[in-house]
Parts: structure tokens; C-alpha cells; sequence
């Protein structure tokens, strides 16, 4: 697996807010973050535009820090939040669909981000008490592992009403009364040989003996010992309700 990298944007808007931010970048480290931060990676001497524009460029995610300084100096272009929102705004153009800036709200009462990031869906640590599930939820997106999946689609509880076992069953239990009226009327006695309903029947074994037992079930036919079939005056009646007397 790819070890994740994020660039951290911040203002310097006092020592308080620079030591939060530097605890914040030291705990994504240690959760297997590639936290990319001014104060471990800029050294004096080093170039500031280069810093930022190879780092900005190189980072998977873009973590932009929104404190109230912060938001007022994006939206004004000054120092060095102006720049790289520059930079950032600049990527942003060839991929118009890009999330890779998350917003993390840093204010107390307030919930605002730059201007080009109204849109964007921000993660909030400006609530001491949520805090936890903040950063949870920021170090799960970094590594994606999203908290829930996404499940696969099943398949439709519903069928066409052709393919219904309902109505299957409705139609084997009519073909199958069909033949035994037939074999009825062309004979003296009063059953029908399971084995010429067997031989006599267009259906599967295991359908055509499905049918027998609905047909049973339904009082048109009655069983002896060797599964003959009889048929019954509720049967007679079937036969001659769904025309099948000669």
C-alpha cells in the first residue's frame, strides 16, 4: 500500500494555533500519513514558492486549515495562504471534479472557507468534543477506509409474472388435468395408470409430480397405492369450466 501524502496549509496566526497544528501533523504521522508541514520541511535558506509548489503538486491531499486569518487571506490573495490558494485554484481549473483540498474548520462558532471552497465538503475540529471523531473520519479518507461500504446490488426480489412458480403451477396442473380428462373419457374405468400420465404428460418428472399433489391438494383427483389417478366430481367440474370435455 501507498503511504498517503498531505500537505498541510496553514496561517501563523499565533504560537498557540502553530503548536495545534504541528501535534495535528505529528499524530497524521503516526497514523501512516506522509504529513508534509513548513516546520519539519522548510529549512532557513530554503526557497518558499518551491517549497510549496513541489509539495502542492506532489501531495495526494491538501489539508487547508480554515481559521478566520486563514479565510481572510485566501479571499484577499496575500502572503503565503494567498499563493499557494493560487497554486491550489490553479490545479483545481484542469480537474474540475477534483477533491483533493479538504477544508478543516479551525474557528470557534464559525464555520467559514475561502472563497473557492464554499462547495467543498469540510471536516470540523472546532469542537473540542468532537474532535476525536474528527480526526477519524480525516485519517480514514487520507488512507481510504471509509468508515461504512458501499454494499453490492443484489438481485430483484421480483420476477415477470410469466416466471412466477405461482402461475407455473396453475399451467402444469392444467395440462396435466387435460390429459387425465382425456385418458378418462377414452376409457370404461375410473382411473388413469400413473405411468400413462408419466408417458402422456409434456412436462418434467419432478413438475408433473408436483402437479398431482396441487391436483390432490385441490380435491380433482384422488391417489390409491400404486398413485393412479382418479378423478373426482370437483374434478368433472374443472374439466368442464376450463373446457377440456370433448
Amino acid at each position: 500500500m501507498t503511504t498517503p501524502r498531505a500537505f498541510v496549509s496553514y496561517s501563523h496566526d499565533s504560537q498557540t494555533h502553530k503548536k495545534w497544528v504541528l501535534e495535528f501533523a505529528i499524530r497524521l504521522r503516526n497514523c501512516g500519513i506522509d504529513a508534509i508541514l513548513d516546520q519539519w520541511d522548510l529549512r532557513p535558506g530554503d526557497d518558499i514558492p518551491h517549497f510549496v509548489e513541489r509539495n502542492l503538486a506532489s501531495a495526494d491531499k491538501v489539508l487547508m486549515i480554515c481559521t478566520d486569518e486563514y479565510v481572510a487571506k485566501a479571499n484577499s490573495g496575500t502572503g503565503g495562504v494567498g499563493y499557494e490558494k493560487m497554486i491550489v485554484t490553479s490545479n483545481m481549473m484542469q480537474s474540475i471534479d477534483s477533491n483533493k483540498v479538504i477544508p478543516i474548520i479551525r474557528q470557534p462558532g464559525t464555520r467559514n472557507v475561502p472563497t473557492f471552497l464554499k462547495t467543498k465538503l469540510y471536516i470540523d475540529f472546532s469542537r473540542e468534543d468532537q474532535a476525536e471523531f474528527s480526526f477519524d473520519e480525516l485519517v480514514r479518507c487520507l488512507v481510504n477506509a471509509p468508515l461504512f461500504q458501499k454494499p453490492p446490488i443484489g438481485n430483484t426480489p421480483f420476477k415477470p409474472v410469466s416466471e412466477t412458480p405461482v402461475e407455473r403451477s396453475a399451467d402444469a396442473v392444467l395440462d396435466l388435468m387435460r390429459f387425465v380428462v382425456s385418458d378418462f373419457e377414452s376409457h370404461a374405468y375410473e382411473f388413469v395408470l400413473y405411468k400413462d400420465v408419466v408417458k402422456g404428460v409434456d412436462m418434467s418428472r419432478i413438475l408433473l409430480d408436483m402437479a398431482i399433489k396441487q391436483a390432490k391438494a385441490q380435491g380433482l383427483v384422488t391417489l390409491d397405492g400404486a398413485g393412479d389417478l382418479y378423478l373426482t366430481d370437483k374434478g368433472k367440474l374443472f374439466a368442464v369450466n376450463h373446457n377440456l370435455t370433448r
